[in-house]
Order: structure tokens, then sequence, then C-alpha cells
């Protein structure tokens, strides 16, 4: 099954708990009703908001074998971009759209990751929350986060454009996420910039004034944490590794630009 799939199964949000389980509880409710019996409700799924996570252990092993983790990244894109599409005060069903076409979202799953993009979207709530418990979620898990950023980044540019207030809710996202204005700003140019003008140093992290070593250090050290097996492990389904393939050649791309300009 795929992660959307389970993410409709209703279990999902009350497995997952927090923000991000009300939502799901709040479109899939019915749902969690008839896959149990009626063992669960609506209402005993949206209260499960105590410590975010406090049902993780349980998650894998019941709930169709439903991880958690892939659920609160996949659901976390979802709510976040669906707040993201009101930043800029234009709310377009194209958006949704491009969602489905960038991870492949197609059949009866479309429509309801559509209700979940639309719930996040028509809720008053803003979307600290939803950042808050992703970020605890995956707290020290960087190359995760920073995945998130990037499929956000590929959300708000599917219509050719970044709106400036698109730009700085992608910021005050990372700012939550735990990431200094420096490597925002390495994860938005990576994202925006014209093919060939990356900035390869910034790729790696570093500056022109960085020895080899440092830069070959820098290298290894992100091959390693970017690894789409590796980033899976720890939580990307892997419905977007297409993205998380993207930003691995981008890092080597980097290194080889610079091998070439230092003859290493």
């Amino acid at each position: 099954m795929s992660i959307w799939g389970k993410i409709i199964g209703g279990a999902a949000g009350f497995a997952l708990g927090g923000p991000l389980g009300a939502i799901l509880g709040a479109t899939a409710g019915h749902m969690v009703d008839k896959a149990n019996d009626g063992g669960f409700n609506q209402e005993r799924i949206s209260s499960q908001g105590g410590p975010w996570g406090q049902s993780w252990g349980q998650g894998a092993g019941q709930f169709g074998g439903a991880d958690p983790r892939q659920i609160a990244f996949a659901t976390g894109v979802i709510v976040l971009a669906a707040k993201m599409a009101k930043a800029d005060g234009n709310v377009t069903r194209e958006e949704i759209n491009a969602f489905k076409r960038l991870f492949h979202v197609t059949g009866p799953d479309a429509a309801q990751v559509g209700q979940i993009f639309d719930a996040a979207r028509r809720s008053p709530d803003g979307y600290e929350p939803y950042a808050r418990q992703i970020a605890q979620m995956f707290a020290g898990e960087r190359a995760v986060l920073e995945s998130i950023l990037e499929a956000l980044h590929q959300i708000a540019l599917s219509d050719g454009n970044l709106h400036p207030a698109e730009k700085e809710y992608l910021r005050k996202v990372a700012n939550i996420f735990g990431f200094a204005d420096v490597d925002f700003d390495r994860v938005h140019q990576g994202n925006t910039a014209p093919s060939g003008q990356l900035d390869p140093y910034k790729q790696l992290g570093l500056t022109r004034s960085a020895s080899n070593e440092e830069l070959k250090a820098a290298h290894r050290k992100l091959s390693r944490e970017n690894h789409p097996d590796l980033l899976m492990a720890k939580g990307m389904p892997e419905e977007f590794v297409e993205q998380a393939n993207e930003k691995m050649a981008r890092i080597n791309a980097a290194w080889d630009q610079i091998c070439k300009e230092r003859n290493i």
C-alpha cells in the first residue's frame, strides 16, 4: 500500500496524534469508525493532541503497518503546502494539482489527499503548530527536515513563480525547523537558481576559502546524510525519493564542479 493509502486509512490520525493527527481525524474520522467497527471515533482521535508521538511505538505494529514517521512526513508536506497556498492570498486548484503531479498521487488517493489539503487550507489555525510537531518528531535529523523544505519549494515553484510572501513563509518554517538563514539560503538557491548558476561551495555549506580537505569532508557528510535509502529509513516515504535523488544529484554536481576548478 502506498503512503497515501496509509494516511487515508483513518487510524493514522490516532497513531500520529498532535495537530497533524487532528487534521487526519477531521478528514477521515468516518473511515476510522468503519475500519474499527466503531472502536474509535473522530472525537477520540482529535483528542490525541497530548505529547506528540506518544503512540509512535505502537503505530508501526498496528494500523496496517503504517509508520507514524512516514505519515508525519507526508501529511506535514500536505498541510504545510496548504498553508503556503494562502501565503500569497491567491489559493488555486493548480497548487493541489501540482502536489499530486510531483508526488505521483493518482486514482482514489488523489481525491482523499485533496480533502486533507482543503481541510488544512480552510482551518483557521496557523502553520506554526504543524511545523513545530514536525520539528519535534524529526529533531536532530536535519536531512529529513531539509527534504520537507525541498518539497515545499517544489510545490511553490510549480507555477513558475515564487511569490515574496511564499519565500518568507518558507523561511519562517525553516526557522521553526531549527535552520539558520544560511542553511535556508542554501536550500533556496538549490531550488531557484537557473541551471548551471548554482554556487557549488554554498551547496556544500562552505565558502571558497575552504580547504580541499574541508570540502571533501563536507561532500562525504552530505552524501551520507542525504542518501535516499537512509532518508527513507528515517521517515521519508518512498513516494518522495525522486526529490531526494534530485538533491543528491545537486550535491554531486557541486562537488564535481569544485574538483574541476581545483584539479582535485
